[in-house]
């Protein structure tokens, strides 16, 4: 459009029947002043520009948990309240974070295809995984080191599972302990594990969480080769807090070990600080294999679960060990940086399990859209990470609670839309591929 008054007074025409504007409390302004001349109607048009940004962004500066839209208006809080390496811990990928953003952007390749006239009035969002029945296929998945997000770490969330009814999982780098966290949910969790050097290290762990009455043990098996978590360490070195009651050196290092050539810093991690020197060392020969598998699974009565299959090859494999279920995950994208969505992974997966054990998706998971496309897909129920934890850091035990009931919302919205009143009815008839 030409850069003229009349065309300037015609788009301040259209701004002032904006209802983002008017959501902003500026289209009366608009309407009295839109016949001003070229430098006032400049500056009223960058005013209504800037508006209009604040509305289709995230608030940072919600009074409340209730006064959420949607689980990133927690993310835009959570940041404003965290300190740099603590955020820098939490958002970080590997590289260049490229595998986070494919994450997100795989959900963009399916689109839901909506059916009309079916009754929805009475929509089922139960699932079944390991024998017992849960009221939603949401997941809260294991993340380490919560205590830096909030003082009351999993405690709250553990409450907040409690009060809304998820299966949870605990992370080895627990800032509470197993039984801790249990007594806050009303029943044990899953536990999930990471192996120690020492196979009698690891045993302890297993052995702990089997007497804290843990259904299943969850292996970790994306961070095996490690990975280059470069916005972790440069908002590390953001962040010149003396932190040495919880960090060795006193520089703060969320999620790292102590400083190097020093050894492990675990005053917080209940989990890792009551291990006990091992009698006869049996150190690990390495990364561990399908052969480490073996072990586990002859190791305890626990289930087995694996976190981390992404391939068909290896969900086959996963079935052949005897596994009890699996994990489609890269780590949130801060494993490896493949630069594939597990989203985009879940297919092939679902193609090896062939409907032997169960599939949890998580990475990316931010609405209920995406939900509904990986149960589409074939997944049995997804997992969540950063979405709750940004409620931790915003509001804690409510937070966590606001974050679950927005996705539970969201995701029984989209089945309405889509025809499907019950989980089994979400099937590949129910997306489309773009």
């Amino acid at each position: 459009m030409p850069s003229t008054p009349a065309s300037r007074r015609a788009f301040l025409a259209f701004l002032a029947a904006s209802p983002i504007l008017a959501a902003s409390g500026f289209s009366s302004e608009l309407r009295r002043r839109s016949g001003l001349g070229t430098e006032s109607s400049e500056r009223l048009l960058a005013l209504a520009q800037s508006a209009a940004e604040r509305v289709a962004q995230p608030s940072s500066q919600l009074a409340s948990a209730a006064d959420a839209l949607d689980v990133f208006d927690f993310e835009a809080l959570a940041r404003t309240k965290l300190p740099p390496a603590h955020w820098g811990y939490l958002a970080t990928g590997t590289d260049d974070d490229g595998t986070i953003e494919a994450n997100r952007d795989g959900y963009k390749r399916w689109a839901i295809r909506p059916r009309r006239l079916v009754d929805v009035t009475k929509i089922d969002t139960s699932v079944q995984i390991l024998g017992k029945r849960w009221p939603t296929p949401i997941v809260i998945n294991p993340v380490g080191s919560q205590k830096a997000f909030h003082p009351e770490g999993e405690l709250a969330v553990a409450r907040a599972a409690a009060a809304r009814d998820h299966l949870m999982v605990l992370s080895t780098v627990t800032t509470t302990s197993v039984e801790d966290v249990g007594t806050a949910r009303g029943m044990p969790v899953w536990f999930q594990l990471y192996h120690r050097p020492d196979w009698g290290e690891t045993k302890q762990l297993i052995e702990r969480a089997q007497r804290a009455g843990c259904p299943a043990i969850v292996f970790t098996v994306d961070l095996l080769a490690g990975s280059n978590r470069l916005t972790m360490q440069r908002a590390q070195a953001a962040d010149s807090r003396d932190c040495s009651a919880c960090h060795l050196g006193g520089r703060p290092k969320p999620g790292l070990l102590g400083v190097i050539g020093v050894g492990e810093d675990n005053r917080r991690k209940p989990m890792l600080s009551a291990l006990q020197p091992v009698a006869q060392p049996q150190p690990e020969a390495g990364i561990p294999t399908w052969e480490f598998v073996k072990r586990l699974k002859g190791s305890t009565t626990m289930k087995v679960i694996l976190k981390g299959i992404v391939t068909k090859e290896d969900a086959e494999l996963a079935v052949t060990h005897g596994v009890d279920g699996i994990f489609v995950s890269n780590h949130g994208g801060r494993a490896e940086n493949s630069g594939r969505a597990t989203i985009a992974s879940l297919p092939e997966v679902v193609a090896g399990i062939r409907g032997r054990v169960p599939i949890i998706l998580d990475g990316g998971i931010r609405r209920g859209t995406d939900i509904f496309k990986a149960l589409a897909l074939g997944a049995t129920a997804t997992g969540i990470g950063r979405p709750y934890i940004w409620g931790l850091a915003s509001f804690g035990q409510e937070g966590v609670e606001t974050v679950l009931t927005i996705l539970r919302r969201e995701l029984e919205l989209v089945m309405r839309q889509a025809g499907t009143v019950t989980v089994r009815a979400i099937g590949p008839a129910s997306i489309a591929g773009s």
